[in-house]
């Protein structure tokens, strides 16, 4: 059985304000097509598909599209994440075509998706985001103490739950989906905080057992199976949504799944819009670089002693895709405190002392004139009113 696992796709969000529709339709058409020309069985998708829990009509729509075309050719399992709205994303399941699965019911995720092939069945079990406040009563039985509140508390119940239903079907592989920050995983920027009472992690033995275990909510592709105990990988976004991001290498993973223990995975890149660059320097050097670097989604970090003049527009007509600019003059100790007011300094001290702090470096001579000027035209004028 082919299997190809994706995740964390987002619909709806932007990058430091840059619209990312356009660039997530082009990933889905390229989706499509890898799943008809590879032949796809099973799709599975762990979670944030959407960004947000009241996605835009965009979104919706993109979505709706991609599932219909996917399900053409495969099955496809969907479980909800940490930014999806699981009731949402769930309305209407009863009544999804043939061949799409949205398993977003915490009750009931004991309740497997099965499918056969030449090695017999494989059941595939969804666990939408358990969000540890609602899922520690919902996963005991009426009238029972709850679980602890945390991560790996309603991880391990939901997953002892599953193991006692796959032991129903005797000689069936497992495939679980999750949408769960596991120990060991390397986070990124972009990630929202799962942390309940400082506990945001669930450990990764907790995972063990399966088949394959499909992860969502960590951006970044990424391998568990040595410290799961068994075959567990992020597929990671698809799109890069932070400069954290940048040296990522954005993929969706083609799981081949044979007999009890036979499992080859294929990791394959995803289209890439453009690059994600920072760079750092004075703004002449970053300049400098426009030739290599000026279609890129860039983040600047400009350090001349005093700030440039026209900065932003300088920069913008060397990068037009620049996304972030910040000042960090060089010789300036991160978090250094503004200079502080004494009633008794003279005015002209205290405009010189500012100026310096916000440029990061001493002012000009033509600069103190003018200060001088200013204030001198506002004595008179407060004189003459008086």
């Amino acid at each position: 059985m082919l299997i190809l696992h994706t995740s964390d796709w987002h619909l709806g969000r932007t990058l430091h304000g840059e619209d990312l529709h356009e660039h997530q339709v082009a990933f889905h058409d390229w989706l499509v097509d890898l799943v008809r020309e590879r032949e796809v069985d099973v799709v599975v998708i762990p979670g944030d598909v959407y960004d947000r829990a009241v996605p835009p009509i965009p979104a919706i729509r993109l979505l709706g599209r991609t599932l219909s075309r996917l399900a053409e050719t495969a099955t496809v399992v969907l479980t909800p994440g940490n930014h999806d709205s699981a009731d949402r994303l769930g309305f209407g399941r009863e009544l999804m075509r043939a061949g799409v699965h949205l398993l977003t019911d915490t009750p009931g995720l004991d309740h497997p998706v099965s499918v056969e092939d030449e090695h017999g069945e494989v059941l595939f079990f969804g666990l939408p985001y358990l969000e540890p406040d609602t899922a520690r009563h919902r996963l005991v039985a009426e009238g029972e103490e709850p679980l602890g509140r945390s991560h790996e508390a309603v991880t391990r119940a939901a997953l002892d739950r599953v193991r006692e239903r796959a032991a129903e079907h005797p000689g069936a592989r497992t495939v679980v989906l999750a949408h769960t920050f596991v120990s060991g995983g390397e986070p990124s920027e972009s990630e929202r905080d799962l942390s309940v009472g400082g506990v945001d992690s669930v450990p990764a033995p907790v995972l063990a057992g399966f088949d394959y275990v499909a992860l969502g909510h960590l951006h970044g592709c990424q391998d568990l199976t040595r410290s799961v105990g068994s075959p567990a990988r992020y597929s990671g976004s698809p799109l890069a949504f932070s400069f954290s991001e940048k040296d990522h290498r954005k993929s969706v993973l083609l799981v081949e799944l044979g007999a009890r223990g036979e499992i080859e995975v294929e990791r394959i890149g995803t289209p890439v819009p453009r690059r994600l660059t920072a760079l750092r320097g004075d703004l002449e050097s970053l300049l400098a670089q426009a030739g290599a670097h000026g279609e890129d989604w860039l983040k600047a970090t400009v350090t001349d002693t005093a700030r440039p003049a026209h900065l932003q527009e300088r920069l913008r007509a060397a990068y037009p895709h620049l996304l972030l600019t910040s000042y960090e003059p060089e010789g300036r100790e991160a978090g250094e405190a503004a200079p502080e007011v004494r009633r008794e300094a003279d005015p002209l001290e205290v405009m010189d002392e500012f100026l310096g702090y916000v440029t990061g470096g001493e002012p000009s001579a033509r600069e103190h004139e003018v200060m001088d000027e200013a204030y001198t035209a506002v004595r008179s004028r407060d004189q003459e009113a008086s």
